[in-house]
């Protein structure tokens, strides 16, 4: 998981730091190894993996990642309520430090601190890893100006990772129902030789289908169907992608949730894309995350989401990504489908 973030910060406070995880991340971070790079002396990407048995071993992965965007340095928070008062598990946060040091060191990127707290929270007591005598308590995370500027910016936060990965959890009852009637509708679509009259029909039956889902209305089995099998075409996808940039996004958005939430895989990779796509532009890099990690284990090879997945967390700025929504409407004029006009957006991954 990886974000950025372009507000004035002090990197020097570990107490403010720590308390603006959960704003940068989209939920409050228990057991986990944070890093957060530091470019030209502002926050850049923040990545974060589970604090597990195995966490020496993704060291090196998390090194690489960090390694993309090219920071100058970084700075390390270990979340772990164990450790308070237990030398064992002091001994093991300065293990992980240091095996963290090195790995950043050989890719040109310098280890300014290592944090060890118990919890992100108001109560919560940080010191420094490798014993040096730092300590002192967490400022109030709501009080933080990151979680002031998420607020402001409509993004939800969650207290837990698990509740983000909700929102994209798939019903596993209605998935398995749904699972023929997509079979069978694909196999219809195969038979016949597509046209650039079904490709806009499609596009303004999903255009259709995302105003009523908006407003409440649960879709049929077989209208659920024929959106998944639609979205397998490029034809149809790819202009959809300007929707993320449209007037018409958080429609768009409620309809890519439903989908990711329903369909059976390979079928539900292309709409958690597009929530990704949705989500990333907006400027809500958590909820892209957990939907690029979901498309990618429904299907490993999807081009678009290990292109976004790479563009995350190298921490690309959402208006870079977001110009790849003006080959959508190009696609789509090319078709004669009309496509809520263009909003402008002013937001980073956050």
């Amino acid at each position: 998981m990886t974000t950025s973030q372009p507000f004035d910060f002090d990197l020097n406070r570990p107490g403010a730091l720590i308390a603006g995880l959960p704003a940068v991340l989209g939920f409050v971070p228990e057991k986990s190894l944070v890093l957060i790079t530091i470019d030209r002396g502002e926050m850049g990407c923040v990545l974060r993996i589970d604090l597990s048995q195995t966490v020496l071993e993704a060291v090196g992965h998390l090194c690489d990642t960090a390694a993309t965007a090219c920071p100058d340095a970084a700075i390390a928070v270990i979340i772990d309520d164990d450790g308070a008062g237990c030398r064992m598990c002091s001994a093991q946060h300065r293990e992980l430090a240091d095996e963290l040091a090195v790995g950043l060191r050989e890719r040109g990127i310098e280890l300014l601190a290592a944090h060890v707290v118990d919890r992100v929270a108001a109560d919560g007591q940080w010191r420094c890893a490798d014993e040096c005598g730092t300590a002192g308590a967490v400022d109030d995370p709501s009080a933080s100006p990151l979680t002031m500027a998420a607020v402001l910016e409509g993004r939800r936060l969650y207290d837990r990772r698990a509740d983000l990965e909700e929102v994209v959890d798939l019903d596993a009852v209605r998935s398995a129902r749904l699972a023929d009637v997509v079979d069978r509708c694909a196999e219809q679509r195969a038979r016949r030789d597509r046209t650039d009259a079904d490709a806009r029909t499609d596009i303004e039956n999903v255009l259709a289908a995302s105003a009523r889902v908006d407003d409440g209305v649960v879709l049929g089995d077989d209208e659920l169907a024929g959106i998944a099998c639609a979205l397998t075409d490029p034809q149809v996808r790819d202009p959809l992608y300007a929707l993320a940039v449209g007037e018409r996004a958080a429609q768009a958005e409620v309809l890519w949730v439903t989908l990711s939430r329903c369909l059976p895989s390979p079928w539900r990779a292309e709409a958690l894309v597009l929530l990704a796509f949705s989500a990333y532009v907006r400027g809500d890099g958590p909820l892209a995350g957990v939907s690029l990690e979901a498309a990618l284990r429904c299907q490993p090879t999807h081009r678009m989401a290990g292109m976004l997945d790479t563009a995350l967390q190298s921490g690309m700025r959402p208006e870079q990504i977001s110009e790849l929504a003006m080959t959508g409407f190009r696609l789509a004029d090319r078709l004669g489908v009309r496509l809520p006009p263009r909003q402008v957006f002013n937001r980073r991954a956050g």
